[in-house]
């Protein structure tokens, strides 16, 4: 592992940087944007917009990478969120925001292929898979240290949206000035979505659900913290919680999916993310609740993001899982977009208690999906290597992942 910080620790450092100023406007949107009287809809779509972006950057970000180089590209791109993020306290509107939200999406996509693909051309086959761990793990605490200035901050100022903007742009030094040629970025041409449905049923409604989930769980929870009177400290405490869960997680999950039927534990994770969020619709919490309701829903869906990848792996050849996964990770970006919708019209309609009850039924028909899936064919066999994802890591990481673990 130390052989690999040596060598990636510019990258890592521009990574952490990005997820700081990436995570602080993403958690301090929902807050200013109730102060400002935004409706709750209004901001489902200003956080849905992100997806949206982010779904167009996944398909166009590697044609512009193939037609200028990654330096022009990640330039561009990295001064575009620069831009972005002092607009929006000069241009407070719900459509604004929405169309920046957009932009900001679309150039995070492009810089993640971007990073990645530089992160995977300087490792060896021997550091491929501590690499790539050490980028998720650092992507995870970049978001956990972003709660910690935006509980510093004043949300009703300019300063925390400057304060991103600087980080951000310091991101970029790093890299830019790494000794390290760029790579060539070759992408695999996504399988049809009738094909991989029939490979893996389980594992293109769970994508499609999951994407839902993660998306509302994110872009609401600032939302919903402000509607339900916290302060701005609990708000960043409650959004930390939901990664910190992601981080404890992924090692047993891991663990247990290596030795158990991978279609149960998909069923008995839903089992639980259903059961705490419908606990937490029918009974107003105390805040130290609220942050344990956090921790295991933050456990459940990142977990569930990586598993679900595996499961589909297990019906595949190697180099079928190339395209596989591009169509996997399109289908969570799909359901991302609608997930803030949903649960910013059931907070709408409901209250607060909506932004739990969305994620409840979300897990409860994945659960019980899955345990329809187990009645119609058995296990596989043989199952793939399991390997921690996060729903923000671009099809460029996950193929990395998927020929790291052929390799074992």
């Amino acid at each position: 592992m130390l052989k690999v910080l040596a060598q990636s620790w510019p990258l890592l450092t521009g990574v952490m940087l990005l997820m700081v100023g990436n995570g602080v406007q993403g958690s301090l949107l929902g807050i200013r944007g109730a102060l400002e009287g935004f409706t709750t809809f209004e901001l489902s779509v200003v956080m849905s917009s992100y997806f949206l972006g982010f779904l167009g950057g996944s398909r166009l970000a590697p044609e512009m990478i193939r037609r200028v180089g990654h330096v022009r590209v990640f330039a561009a791109l990295g001064s575009l969120i620069s831009a972005v993020l002092v607009l929006y306290p000069l241009l407070v509107d719900w459509q604004a925001w929405s169309v920046m939200r957009v932009l900001i999406g679309f150039c995070f996509s492009g810089i993640y292929v971007t990073a990645e693909s530089w992160l995977n051309n300087t490792a060896t086959n021997e550091t491929r898979g501590q690499a790539l761990s050490a980028y998720m793990i650092v992507q995870m605490l970049g978001i956990i240290a972003s709660q910690g200035l935006l509980a510093m901050g004043d949300p009703s100022g300019f300063g925390l949206f400057i304060i991103p903007s600087v980080l951000v742009s310091l991101a970029f030094m790093p890299l830019l000035l790494a000794d390290t040629p760029a790579p060539t970025y070759l992408s695999a041409k996504p399988m049809s979505f009738g094909r991989l449905f029939a490979i893996s049923p389980l594992g293109c409604v769970g994508m499609l659900l999951t994407g839902g989930i993660f998306a509302a769980m994110f872009g609401m929870a600032s939302v919903w913290g402000a509607m339900s009177a916290l302060t701005i400290g609990q708000i960043a405490a409650f959004v930390a919680a939901l990664y910190v869960g992601g981080l404890l997680f992924q090692y047993p999950v891991g663990w247990l999916s290596d030795r158990m039927d991978r279609r149960a534990l998909v069923l008995w994770l839903s089992v639980a993310g259903a059961a705490a969020m419908l606990l937490a619709t029918a009974v107003r919490l105390p805040f130290e609740a609220d942050l344990a309701v956090a921790l295991l829903l933050g456990g459940t869906i990142n977990p569930l993001y990586s598993l679900l990848i595996a499961h589909t792996n297990d019906f595949l050849t190697k180099e079928e899982m190339p395209a596989a996964s591009a169509g996997l990770i399109f289908l969570n970006g799909f359901g991302a977009i609608f997930g803030p919708l949903v649960a910013g019209w059931l907070m709408g309609t409901v209250g607060a208690r909506g932004y739990f009850l969305i994620m409840g039924v979300l897990f409860a028909v994945l659960a019980i999906y899955a345990a329809w899936r187990m009645s119609r064919r058995a296990a596989p066999a043989a199952v793939s290597g399991y390997s921690g994802l996060t729903p923000t890591a671009s099809s460029l990481a996950v193929d990395a992942v998927l020929d790291n673990d052929a390799r074992r």
